[in-house]
């Protein structure tokens, strides 16, 4: 008897049966058209045919295996395709271009400029306070930089260094966010006695500058009340201009030059709209460019441990006082009536030797 199935065609990928010679010859099979279209597809590199499911290519490149061994591989850091000329060899891996960068910059101890890791956050509480420290007179040395970073990051990174071209022969030490009190039990004093030792000096410059960054979030829970705090905070460095020129251990040139005042109004909010509407750029006293930080930018630089905490401190009871007072009670605040609340020993001893303590002297160590 006669199988009425013998010469009937079925697609071998799918088992459909063929009709009318709609099929095609491919890889020793027979399929239909269908899956012909939908199952295989043509090398971008040599146009030979293969099964889609045996492409070694990305969403845009197809590529049979024979091409993809001789002419490309994938990056180790996020697996992208890569053609051969397009690969960077470190340490016999293979990285795309935006990993290598990525990878370089991690090896190295100093970054360039722009160098912006995500934020390690150290220490308790709502506020914290990240510090941009520049050191001048050494060198932009990576061997130098490698010996700061071995006190700083013994644990964790804590610190990472950075290129600056306002420095003549330095470089930049730049904080993650740490609070007031993880400041203050940080090796920063074992850092500074290294960055001596090697030759480094910050306020024995004319260069150096040391800023505070403070999170927007500690200052209110709403952008509104954030602007309110900002706005006192403003009115509070204005009123009292004279005070921290001299607490900042700058000229009054310096501070024109990298850290100028906006310029006192009626009332805070005024002094806000002004910074606004400036042209000084994040060259303020209070730089208000950043979208997660305020930046107090008064400060010369330092390599004296009581001054720089002092500095964070001082950063700290403005915020403090800007928070807790209304705009009638920042603008009734007198600066003895600010610094007789002061219980921070290392901001009262500084304001001591600086004469902004009640008339009270006493002796002064060298800054360096």
């Amino acid at each position: 008897m006669e199988n009425k199935n013998e010469n009937k065609l079925y697609c071998y990928q799918c088992g459909a049966l063929i009709e009318d010679e709609d099929y095609e010859e491919f890889d020793g099979q027979i399929i239909c058209s269908d899956c012909f279209e939908n199952h295989t597809v043509t090398c971008d590199c040599c146009g030979q045919r293969i099964w889609s499911s045996e492409s070694c290519g990305d969403d845009f490149t197809t590529l049979c295996e024979h091409c993809y061994d001789r002419h490309y591989t994938r990056c180790s850091c996020c697996d992208a395709l890569l053609y051969e000329d397009d690969i960077y060899h470190v340490n016999g891996e293979d990285y795309c271009s935006e990993c290598y960068h990525e990878q370089v910059d991690r090896c190295r101890n100093i970054h360039d400029y722009g160098y912006k890791p995500d934020p390690i956050f150290y220490g308790n509480g709502k506020r914290f306070f990240g510090v941009e420290l520049e050191i001048d007179g050494a060198g932009k040395d990576d061997d130098n930089a490698k010996e700061l970073l071995e006190i700083a990051n013994e644990d964790d990174e804590h610190i990472y260094i950075k290129s600056d071209g306002s420095l003549d022969d330095g470089m930049e030490l730049v904080s993650h966010p740490m609070s007031l009190d993880y400041h203050k039990n940080y090796q920063w004093e074992e850092i500074m006695k290294k960055a001596i030792s090697l030759g480094y000096r910050s306020h024995q410059t004319s260069t150096c500058g040391l800023h505070i960054h403070v999170n927007r979030s500690c200052l209110g829970e709403t952008h509104d009340e954030q602007e309110d705090v900002i706005s006192r905070i403003l009115f509070f460095v204005e009123t009292h201009w004279a005070e921290l020129l001299k607490f900042s251990r700058r000229s009054e040139y310096s501070m024109n030059r990298w850290a100028a005042r906006y310029g006192y109004e009626k009332t805070g909010r005024e002094i806000l709209d002004k910074a606004k509407k400036g042209n000084n750029g994040r060259y303020a006293a209070v730089n208000l460019m950043n979208w997660a930080t305020i930046e107090f930018r008064l400060f010369r630089g330092t390599l004296k441990y009581n001054t720089l905490i002092a500095a964070i401190e001082l950063v700290n009871e403005i915020c403090d006082l800007a928070i807790r007072l209304t705009d009638e009670g920042i603008e009734k605040m007198s600066w003895s009536e600010f610094v007789e609340s002061i219980e921070a020993p290392e901001l009262i001893e500084y304001l001591k030797e600086r004469r902004l303590y009640i008339n009270e002297d006493t002796s002064t160590e060298e800054e360096l």
